[in-house]
Order: C-alpha cells, then sequence, then structure tokens
C-alpha cells in the first residue's frame, strides 16, 4: 500500500479509503467488523463516515454507521491505528431529521454535530473534520451549471472560527471540505491564511469515469494548494462495475433498491458506462479494477474512497492497487471521455 501526505500536515493516509456509508443500511455490524478487518490487514489506516450516515439518509438509520465504527474501535482497541475522516451535514438533501431539519455550519450546530460524533465514534479526537456540503446555494450533487441566489447563509469566516476552536479544544486535529467548488475552495484557504484559523487539507467530492468535472478548475487547486482530492463515488454507484451493464438490475445492488440514486443512470451515463465496461473487457482487465486504478492514479488524488457490501467486492476493489493502467488502456479512456465527457455530473 502507498501511503500519501494529507495536504501539508504530518499525517500520510493509505491510497484507498475505506468508505462506510452502507454500514447499518445494506450492511450489519458484523459485515461491517468484517471489512475493518479486510482493510486493515491490506494496509488501509483512512477510514472515512459521516454523522448522516448511512444513506439513504432516514430518521430511523440515523448515526448508525458511525456508531458502528465506535463499537469496532472499542472491541479492538485499534483507534491510533486509523486516521478517522467524518463530516458535519449541511442544510437540505431530505435530511429534516437532523437539528431539526437546520443543520448550518455555525458554531452551535458544528459544537452538537461534533460532539455527537465524538460520542458515537467513543473517541476523544477526530483526525479529519469534514463539512461534508456547502450551506449556500451552489452547483453540487450533480448541478454543473451555477445559478446565483442571493440568500442569509453562514459566513465562511464565522464556520472556520468555530472550526478553529475545536482545533484548540483537540477534538479535531484537521479540517476538510466535500462537494465544495473552486471559489469555495480558495475562499476558505485565504480566510484560514488572513486568520491563521485552519488551513483544509482535503476536498471530497465526486471523481469517476463518469464524472471528470473535478478536472476543471479544482484539480489545478488540489497540486498547487496541496488540498488534495478524496474521490467519492469512484465507481459511479457501481455502475462502472460492470454489474449493470446493458441496463441489468441485479438484485439487492444499490441502484436496484432505492430510487434515489438516479446520478448516474440517464441515458448517456449507460452507455458511456456499457462502453468503459466492454474496454476494460477487450483488455482483459475487471472493469471495476480499472475504473478504480484511473481515479487513485490521477496527480490530483490524495484517497480513493472505497465501498462495497461484501467481502468479494472488497477484495476486488482492494486489488485495484495493484493494477497500472496501460498507456494503450489510458488512451482509449481518454477517447471515450472526449466523445462522451461528463455524462454524469
Amino acid at each position: 500500500m502507498e501511503y500519501r501526505p494529507l495536504g501539508r500536515t504530518e499525517l500520510k493516509v493509505s491510497a484507498l479509503c475505506l468508505g462506510t456509508m452502507t454500514w447499518g443500511e445494506q450492511n450489519t455490524q458484523s459485515e461491517a467488523f468484517a471489512q475493518i478487518e479486510r482493510a486493515k490487514a491490506a494496509g488501509l489506516n483512512f477510514i472515512d463516515t459521516a454523522e448522516m450516515y448511512p444513506v439513504p439518509p432516514r430518521a430511523e438509520t440515523y448515526t448508525r454507521t458511525e456508531q458502528i465504527i465506535g463499537n469496532w474501535f472499542t472491541q479492538r482497541g485499534d483507534r491510533a491505528d486509523w486516521v478517522l475522516a467524518s463530516k458535519i451535514a449541511g442544510p437540505g438533501n431530505s435530511i429534516s431529521h437532523i437539528r431539526d431539519g437546520q443543520p448550518k455550519q455555525d458554531r452551535k450546530n458544528i459544537v452538537a454535530a461534533l460532539d455527537g460524533s465524538l460520542k458515537r465514534l467513543q473517541t476523544d479526537w477526530i483526525d479529519l473534520y469534514q463539512l461534508h456540503w456547502p450551506e449556500r446555494s451552489t452547483n453540487f450533487f450533480g448541478q454543473l451549471g451555477y445559478q446565483h441566489k442571493e440568500e442569509g447563509f453562514t459566513a465562511l469566516e464565522d464556520t472556520l472560527e468555530a472550526l478553529d476552536e475545536q482545533v484548540r479544544a483537540g477534538k479535531i486535529r484537521h479540517i476538510g471540505l466535500s462537494n465544495e467548488t473552486p471559489w469555495g475552495t480558495m475562499r476558505f484557504l485565504q480566510i484560514a491564511q488572513e486568520r491563521g484559523w485552519p488551513r483544509a487539507v482535503s476536498i471530497q467530492n465526486p471523481y469517476n469515469l463518469l464524472n471528470r468535472s473535478f478536472e476543471v478548475g479544482l484539480a489545478e487547486i488540489a497540486i498547487r494548494e496541496q488540498i488534495g482530492l478524496l474521490a467519492y463515488s469512484p465507481l459511479a454507484f457501481g455502475m462502472l462495475s460492470g454489474k449493470y451493464f446493458g441496463g441489468a438490475r441485479p438484485a439487492n445492488a444499490r441502484i436496484s433498491l432505492f430510487s434515489r440514486f438516479t446520478r448516474y443512470t440517464n441515458p448517456q451515463s449507460e452507455a458511456a458506462c456499457d462502453r468503459y465496461v466492454s474496454l476494460a473487457r477487450e483488455h482483459g482487465l475487471d472493469p471495476a479494477q480499472m475504473a478504480l486504478a484511473f481515479v487513485t492514479s490521477r496527480p490530483f488524488v490524495t484517497s480513493n474512497i472505497i465501498g462495497a457490501t461484501n467481502l468479494e467486492q472488497l477484495e476486488v476493489n482492494l486489488d485495484s492497487f495493484d493494477l497500472k493502467l496501460s498507456d494503450e488502456v489510458l488512451a482509449d479512456i481518454e477517447a471515450i471521455h472526449k466523445d462522451q465527457p461528463n455524462p454524469a455530473p
């Protein structure tokens, strides 16, 4: 396993990060424990969660994922072996059950969310605490075009000052952004420099063969400012694994189970996905491993967040780290991307 610097910090994280958002919905605690054990054996030291998890978010399952991870730490006693990342939810996104449906990114909400996560995770600190998505209205969660709205939202200065207080209290080691835009990223970095407040060390945005929009604007920032990408949905909700090839909908798969997950199922995405899957098979490659290896190899990526609902999938994902894509495969990927760029932003 390769370990990469987390921003400008002293921490080094594995190039693959264990994602957890299915735990407590599609996965039981025992299944989650098995995944953690296998990931650790493979050299992963980085695990990512969120107060909102599992997904789809429901009041009945809210916080189960963090509870499962906390139970692991307590039973195994290996908290110090992990770089632990979690997130505070923003407003909207069908989460009226979180803090009365008004989970802003102000001091009150940050303290409540962080203390809740610490209790559930059964730990005294979180290594990387991320803003799950912007409080302001901007283009994320599949929106490419920007429609400006004059609206009230917590000033970024107030958010960063509240996070600074928690860093100084020892509850957070570092902060990160998620689903953020180029403007938001640079503005947070500017405020941190001006005020001497914590500097964001990472940005967790979607990135996969069907959605390479991060490359426009944010990739340069990630490299020049050392705020690397933690790539989520690298398999586009499993579409790039090949199991949905040709419109198939296997039983108990995420897209089959939950109508919420439509981001990667429009006709253009399905057509492009089938081309990538066919390309992998033409070269004798596992489609999931090809897609994951592409993401992990990008110079602006700090860690690639892999998720699985069973150990067989996890094994395939872990083995992707050892795959180095040939120049021919990379050229063929670029040809498809040029023909069908970002069909699922």
